[in-house]
């Protein structure tokens, strides 16, 4: 029975472990905020990968606001249909590198499932690395077992993030560009207020990354000790809740579990009038 010891596996471990009956693998692309889709370009997938259609399916479809949680008994049903079971190990990557994989990562935490990991390098490391690939296939999928479990101290929700700019006791990071942090470029989202929480921190999350792949445990750590030196709680934040997902990730290579992401993130704040903001 497989099993995944890090919250990310390079491409190598995956290729090794390919024939392994409890593997599931996961495609999460999505399209890049402000970029175009190119409809052309034939999609590719490493062989055998099922996709997880984070924008259509998995982000609160009747949510107020884009890319929220779903509810526990909508996540569980949705899961089922991609043939994943309690003892699956799955591994989830995108076609960016390390994009939109890591929503798909928190998103299993938050519903009581630890057994998976995201790809370090995505498709681009595992082209790179020689391994094959294929044409995107539709399959007939068996209905897995899956039970979520929804655990809500890895969200929070806007009350929580206003009253933590408050406290010294907490870290409030944003996975944004420093450009839309500080209001000097424009939100890629029409008539949203630019800035920031009161008493966040930039740390985009390209910093994070080198070359598509996530940085190493010790770069992590110093990033994180430079960011946190008290240890104290973390809350994550970005545009809509998808990048904040790789600070997460990258808190929890670093060996931190203290931490939490801001389930409306900017969209939401800049949204509510009422919410202070700084530039």
């Amino acid at each position: 029975m497989l099993t995944v010891k890090s919250p990310i596996v390079p491409v190598e471990w995956l290729h090794n472990n390919l024939s392994v009956d409890n593997l599931i693998i996961l495609d999460a692309t999505i399209q890049k905020v402000g970029t175009k889709s190119d409809d052309k370009k034939e999609k590719k997938q490493i062989q055998n990968a099922v996709f997880f259609d984070l924008k259509n399916v998995f982000l609160g479809i009747e949510g107020e606001y884009p890319n929220t949680v779903p509810s526990e008994e909508y996540f569980e049903n949705e899961v089922k249909k991609l043939g994943i079971d309690n003892d699956s190990c799955i591994v989830v990557y995108d076609d960016l590198g390390v994009y939109s994989a890591p929503r798909v990562w928190w998103l299993f935490k938050v519903f009581g499932f630890e057994n998976i990991a995201v790809l370090n390098g995505g498709l681009p490391a595992w082209k790179d690395a020689g391994y094959k690939v294929e044409s995107k296939k539709e399959r007939e999928l068996l209905t897995g077992n899956f039970k979520a479990n929804l655990s809500k101290d890895k969200i929070s929700v806007t009350e929580e993030v206003l009253k933590a700019s408050h406290d010294d006791n907490k870290v409030i990071l944003d996975a944004r560009s420093k450009g839309r942090f500080y209001a000097t470029e424009p939100e890629p989202r029409k008539d949203l207020r630019g800035g920031h929480i009161p008493n966040s921190k930039s740390l985009p999350y390209a910093e994070l990354q080198l070359e598509g792949k996530m940085k190493s445990k010790e770069e992590l750590q110093k990033i994180f000790s430079d960011m946190n030196p008290n240890e104290e709680e973390m809350i994550f934040s970005c545009g809509s809740g998808i990048t904040a997902c790789i600070l997460a990730l990258g808190a929890e290579e670093s060996g931190s579990t203290n931490y939490s992401v801001y389930d409306g993130s900017w969209t939401e704040w800049a949204s509510r009038l009422e919410l202070p903001i700084e530039k």
